[in-house]
This record gives structure tokens, C-alpha cells and sequence, in this order.
């Protein structure tokens, strides 16, 4: 099989990359906001009917509707075990986003892209380079420094170990969902992937969730809401387009960049509007372990194999810039 090539229009795939990092970069700041008048299942509630509703809308358009015809028993498990997990992943990362800051759970939710790498070994054999085992052990390195900081800034604060843990509970889930959905990919395209899961979704949290609520925002928490709900779907038509157009490792690169970007955001965001973003608590040590995430990311992009044809991974909403082991970026937040 003939593989990708880019069309080597790099400006404008370093434009493109760029966009997504700073919608990723943005959206756990425009979650907090709109948590302060929304609870966290309305609120997912809300972005999978969004979700669903444009992405049904396209599916449609294409025709592909039909294409579940295809599926097989076992597909349809497979199907609605990544329903589950990725509910779970949105559920679980904006609960753990309300205990703890934007920054803080945008570096800790970086565990997603490592703990599917590694499933991806497990489960479909997948190898890794030497430079690409340094890249996961610098980062990994790097996590527990961060975390070491943050306990020690924090002074140990049961709120941001309650909220960490459940951040780290969105990756391992996102992770899951993840290796079900590239399994899926021989059967339907991500669209149709994903338009399941939103419709699921969407059907699955009604009943907890509570839409009247939504009558009762202002006009500052509506603007939050959209912009969470549409922030998905733009930062991954950007990340898909920017594959098109540069290698898959640069783009990669560049999406690595997006929690210290987020933590950008939120210095800015708090000298700006101090009353609607938080301030962040890290200590030289937590800066250190952030850079290393990062260069940990960047040497697992760039120093991996290239030996099939990269695999788009539906976007995990909360989650950063992802590389699967052949150093294909899979993971639009």
C-alpha cells in the first residue's frame, strides 16, 4: 500500500499545527470557566450533542450512513466498549479538571498518548525504536518530577491528589478507547466511528444530566460552553488538515508544545481576567518536569520508525498532542 505523502506546503502545516496546539492549549481554561455554573455531566452532555449533530450531518452528507451495515457482532462490542471508555475519558477529565488547574491537567492527561504506546506493543505487537523507549523514559521522568513539585507546592493538598488521579483514571480510559477504535478503523472510518459514540453518548448522559440548566447561564458561561463544545471539532479538522500538508513527526512536535503553551494561557489569562482564571502554583522543580514531558514527547515524535502508513486516532477532547509508535500523531483533544 502506497503510503501518505505531504504535500509539502510546510508554512501552512506549521499554521494548521499551530492552531490545534492553541485550541488545545485554550479549552481546559474555557472548561473551568464554564464548570463554574455547568456541572461536569451537563456539560459533556452538551458537547457530545453538538458533537453528534455536526458530525452526523457530514456523515450524512457523504453517504456513508449505510457503512454500519458492515459491522459484525463483535464490532458492535468493540463499538460500544470505546463508547463507554471514551464517556469516560470527557466524565472523568473534567471531574479531575474541577479539583485541580488547566495546567495541571493538561501535562497529566500527556499519560494518554504513553499509555496507548504502550498497549499498542501489547496488544498489536507494535515495536519501539531505542530512541523512542528514551523519549517515553524522559518523560516519564519528567511526570514524576512534575508531580514531586506539585505535592511539595501544594503541600500536599488531598484536592489535587483527588484531582490527578482522576485525570490519570481520563488516560488509561482514553487509552482504551483509543486501541478499540484503531482496531475498528479496518471496518469504518472515523467519522462514522465517531458518530456512533457521540450519538451514544449523547443518549447515555441525558438521563444524569440536567439540560435545564442551561437556561440559567449567562451570556460570558454560554460563550465558554460553545467554545468547549466546538474546540474538539476545530482543533481536529486543524490536526487533520496539518497532517496533509507536513510530516506527521513535526506535527507532532509542534503538538507537543501544548502544556507549556496552556500554562502560557493561564498566566496570561489570570494578569488579564485574574477573577476568571486561576492562578498556577509551580515551582522551578514542576517547570523542569514540564520541559521534560515535552522534550520527552519531541524525541518520541521524531526518533521513531516509519514504516506504515500513519493512523488518525479520533481526537481525545481533553488530551494533548499524542504519538503512536510508529510516530504518527493520533490524538486531537
Amino acid at each position: 500500500m502506497a503510503l501518505h505523502q505531504a504535500s509539502g506546503r510546510w508554512r501552512l502545516g506549521l499554521v494548521l499545527a499551530l492552531t490545534t496546539a492553541g485550541m488545545w492549549a485554550t479549552l481546559p481554561v474555557a472548561l473551568k470557566i464554564a464548570l463554574e455554573q455547568l456541572d461536569a455531566l451537563t456539560l459533556t452532555w452538551f458537547r457530545f450533542l453538538v458533537a453528534a449533530l455536526l458530525v452526523g450531518a457530514w456523515v450524512a452528507w457523504r453517504g456513508r450512513l449505510g457503512d454500519y451495515r458492515r459491522l459484525g457482532r463483535g464490532d458492535w462490542l468493540l463499538l460500544a466498549l470505546a463508547a463507554l471508555m471514551l464517556i469516560g475519558n470527557y466524565v472523568l477529565y473534567l471531574v479531575g479538571l474541577d479539583y485541580t488547574t488547566a495546567a495541571n491537567a493538561q501535562l497529566i492527561i500527556q499519560l494518554a498518548p504513553l499509555l496507548m504506546a504502550v498497549g499498542g506493543i501489547v496488544v498489536f505487537g507494535e515495536r519501539f525504536s531505542k530512541g523512542q523507549w528514551l523519549g517515553l523514559a524522559v518523560l516519564c521522568a519528567g511526570m514524576a518530577v512534575f508531580f514531586r513539585d506539585q505535592l511539595a507546592t501544594l503541600g500536599g493538598s488531598p484536592r489535587y491528589v483527588v484531582g490527578a488521579l482522576l485525570i490519570v483514571a481520563a488516560a488509561v480510559v482514553w487509552a482504551v478507547y483509543a486501541l478499540a477504535q484503531k482496531q475498528l478503523l479496518r471496518m469504518l472510518s472515523s467519522p462514522a466511528i465517531m458518530l456512533f459514540i457521540y450519538a451514544a453518548a449523547t443518549v447515555v448522559l441525558l438521563p444524569v444530566s440536567e439540560p435545564s440548566r442551561l437556561l440559567q447561564l449567562d451570556g460570558l458561561h454560554w460563550l465558554a460552553l460553545l467554545y468547549c463544545a466546538l474546540n474538539t471539532l476545530g482543533a481536529y479538522g486543524a490536526f487533520a488538515e496539518a497532517l496533509e500538508h507536513w510530516e506527521a513527526s513535526r506535527v507532532s512536535v509542534v503538538l507537543a508544545l501544548t502544556p507549556l503553551l496552556t500554562m502560557a494561557v493561564v498566566i496570561a489569562g489570570h494578569a488579564l481576567a485574574p477573577q476568571l482564571v486561576a492562578p498556577e502554583h509551580i515551582g522551578a522543580l514542576g517547570i523542569v518536569g514540564a520541559l521534560m514531558v515535552v522534550a520527552g514527547s519531541v524525541l518520541t515524535s521524531l526518533l521513531g520508525r516509519r514504516r506504515r502508513p500513519p493512523v488518525v486516532v479520533a481526537p481525545c477532547p481533553e488530551a494533548e498532542a499524542e504519538t503512536e509508535t510508529e510516530a504518527e500523531p493520533g490524538l486531537g483533544r
